[in-house]
């Protein structure tokens, strides 16, 4: 299996660092966190222009895809780059529509797959827990609920598709730009049966893999950051990114990240839960521990909300965590 990625793919990764480079992602996040999305959907508008979304459904709606490793690639730089907003459960959400319409339910995909791929229209995807990403901010809410116990676990299950009608108070969070809440009960079934359960998981293995790109993004970001910071600070008349405790902690942290990425990638070829499992686990914790690394690096500034590196600090954990904690990952990766 090849796990490098083609020319093309690298160029379209590189693009986009590019365009986010010249965007002023932190205070677009920071708006995000104090209630203004306005900066981020007209940064949301700007990756719909580059054809991010569109990587998630099929020419019929709009799409080029669906194109995993693609995507991957794009969410690696979305984190890498701090972006706000539901765009994983987006891309989730456009997952659910296109598997739906494979089985043969293609009315919700051909109202609601076009505006997603062109960005004129956001969403987010009540995950395990019920809560939703970004409900006050995406124009449509979906909620995935078991129907009946039926004959089998999980996707063998009956269940129901609807839009919610609003949602309830946004929780405090980790990470001050990933707003959650409980979406309203309620609301519009627009699809209902086995095949909305069986779309459900793969959109769910979906979101899995793409924030498990998010927390490597996050994760190399954190590491270039605290390598730049280490260069410049000094202490007993020598930088400390001289001291032989500074650099095994750097090797350590980039082996970590290293070692995540090729489990990504062979997980977007294939797409089998197990292996998305093993990546989003293996990624999580990779982001995780540099941001430990960051953290005592920076010393007592990383601590503080001014610096932008405390925009990436905060979402290693919230990562790790969605769509996926480590245990239930492992056990994913066991059973598998």
């Amino acid at each position: 299996m090849r796990f490098l990625l083609t020319d093309e793919q690298r160029a379209f990764g590189d693009s986009l660092d590019a365009m986010l480079t010249s965007a002023d992602t932190p205070a677009a996040a920071r708006a995000w966190a104090a209630g203004d999305p306005a900066p981020g959907l007209a940064l949301w508008s700007r990756l719909a222009e580059a054809g991010v979304f569109a990587l998630a459904a099929p020419p019929a709606y709009e799409g080029v895809g669906p194109l995993p490793v693609e995507l991957a690639v794009a969410f690696t730089a979305l984190g890498r780059h701090a972006v706000p907003g539901p765009v994983v459960e987006t891309v989730a959400a456009a997952a659910l529509l296109t598997r739906l319409a494979e089985s043969g339910e293609a009315g919700p995909a051909k109202r609601l797959l076009p505006g997603l791929v062109t960005g004129e229209s956001t969403a987010t995807l009540a995950g395990r827990g019920g809560y939703a990403l970004d409900a006050d901010a995406a124009g449509v809410t979906l909620v995935v609920s078991e129907e009946d116990a039926g004959p089998g676990p999980g996707a063998d299950r009956s269940a129901c598709l609807r839009i919610a009608d609003g949602y309830g108070p946004v929780r405090v969070s980790a990470d001050p730009a990933r707003r959650l809440a409980v979406p309203a009960a309620g609301g519009e079934v627009i699809a209902e049966g086995r095949q909305v359960a069986r779309a459900a998981a793969y959109a769910g293995d979906v979101a899995r893999l793409l924030t498990a790109a998010q927390a490597l993004g996050v994760g190399r970001a954190l590491l270039d950051r605290t390598v730049a910071y280490v260069r410049l600070r000094t202490q007993f008349g020598a930088v400390i990114g001289s001291f032989q405790a500074v650099k095994h902690r750097l090797a350590d942290t980039l082996i970590g990240l290293e070692f995540a990425r090729p489990l990504l990638y062979g997980a977007a070829l294939s797409m089998a839960p197990a292996d998305i499992a093993a990546a989003k686990v293996t990624a999580g914790e990779a982001a995780y521990a540099a941001a430990r690394t960051a953290l005592q690096l920076h010393g007592a500034i990383g601590y503080t909300e001014e610096l932008d590196l405390s925009l990436w600090l905060r979402k290693a954990r919230p990562l790790r965590d969605a769509w996926g904690t480590p245990s239930l990952c492992r056990a994913t990766v066991l059973a598998g």
